[in-house]
């Protein structure tokens, strides 16, 4: 995924209210910005952090610019959670989910229940593979990690996966680490035990648990290399 426009630079102040951030821009303007991560963000939102933002193409928008990345431990770290499907779709019609490989079609936001939906459906064959993306910004000493908050939709999203496979459908479970210091990806226990010992439940039924990391930079995002998971 490219950027159709370059992107602008800032200095983080503060992230407030979820999906807000004030920043300082290179000539010191001050201004607030949408900050499109429902997580917590941890570890992404230190004031001081070199930020990039882009500009939305309603001017008529309430805050026109939206955080795209953040500069963490020597890389950028893409926060966008909104691009995160369109970054995994891409990676799958390309074949770079070695796992999966070719698929003949792609279909985005699936309904399969009256309360759910999933990010992706893959037809293989005419066989079908529902697919959930999640963002992972988390890492800590190598490991990337999911969710950085507690996340009951999160759960429910696994037991759907779950209720899939079990119908005869293939499931799976992406987790796309879109920073480059993620030596592998663990569940974070620590943080949500319920959904990590949901994840490895239902792995042991059968979804199938990939985590791939991308490569962020100011002018695209790419999702490059599959990872060790290790649940």
């Amino acid at each position: 995924m490219k950027f159709e426009q370059t992107l602008l630079p800032a200095t983080l102040l503060r992230r407030y209210k979820r999906f807000l951030a004030d920043v300082r821009l290179a000539d010191g303007t001050l201004c607030t910005v949408h900050c499109p991560n429902s997580g917590s963000m941890a570890g992404c939102g230190v004031e001081g952090s070199p930020v990039l933002l882009s500009r939305a193409a309603n001017p008529h928008r309430k805050y026109p610019y939206t955080w795209e990345m953040v500069y963490v431990d020597g890389g950028w770290v893409g926060i966008n959670t909104a691009r995160t499907n369109h970054l995994v779709r891409e990676a799958f019609a390309a074949g770079v989910v070695g796992e999966i490989g070719p698929v003949d079609d792609i279909r985005a936001e699936v309904k399969v229940s009256d309360r759910s939906r999933l990010d992706l459906l893959l037809t293989q064959g005419g066989r079908h593979i529902y697919v959930e993306v999640k963002n992972c910004t988390l890492v800590e000493n190598g490991a990337a990690m999911f969710p950085d908050a507690v996340t009951v939709r999160g759960a429910r999203h696994l037991e759907e996966l779950a209720a899939l496979r079990r119908q005869g459908f293939g499931a799976v479970i992406f987790f796309c680490v879109q920073r480059g210091d993620g030596e592998y990806f663990s569940p974070a226990a620590h943080i949500d035990p319920v959904y990590a010992a949901t994840l490895r439940r239902v792995a042991a039924e059968g979804v199938m648990v990939l985590a791939y990391r991308a490569e962020v930079g100011p002018e695209a995002i790419r999702v490059a290399k599959g990872l060790p998971v290790r649940l």
